[in-house]
C-alpha cells in the first residue's frame, strides 16, 4: 500500500508543478481552459489557481500537511468539474474523474512515509 501512496504522490507532485506553472508563465492552452470554462481571460482567477495547485505540490510532500493539499487538489478539480458542467460540456468533466479520484484514494492510503 505504501508502494501505490508513494506513485500516487509522485504522480500528484508532477502534475500540479506542470499545470501551475503552465498557468503562471500563460501557456496558450491554459488561457484557452479558462475560456472554454466560461471564464474568459480572467488572469486573476488563473493565477489563483495555479498558485494554489503549485501549493498543492509543497503541502503533499509532507506528512503534516497532506490532508489539507489533497483537499485543495480535490476541491479545484471540482471546480474544474463544475464549471465544466455550468458551460455543458460534459467531455472535460467526465475526463476530470480518475483525477479526482486520486487525492481521495491518497487521502485513505495515507502519506507513504507517516509511521
Amino acid at each position: 500500500m505504501k508502494l501505490l501512496s508513494g506513485a500516487l504522490l509522485i504522480i500528484t507532485v508532477i502534475l500540479s508543478v506542470r499545470h501551475g506553472w503552465a498557468g503562471l508563465s500563460m501557456k496558450p492552452e491554459t488561457s484557452d481552459m479558462l475560456t472554454e470554462l466560461g471564464l474568459g481571460t480572467n488572469r486573476t482567477i488563473l493565477y489563483l489557481i495555479s498558485v494554489l495547485t503549485l501549493s498543492v505540490a509543497l503541502l503533499v510532500l509532507f506528512p503534516q500537511t497532506f490532508f489539507a493539499g489533497n483537499l485543495i487538489n480535490a476541491g479545484i478539480i471540482l471546480l474544474i468539474m463544475a464549471l465544466s458542467l455550468n458551460v455543458g460540456n460534459l467531455k472535460t468533466a467526465l475526463l476530470e474523474i480518475p483525477f479526482l479520484l486520486i487525492p481521495l484514494v491518497l487521502i485513505y492510503l495515507g502519506h507513504p512515509l507517516k509511521k
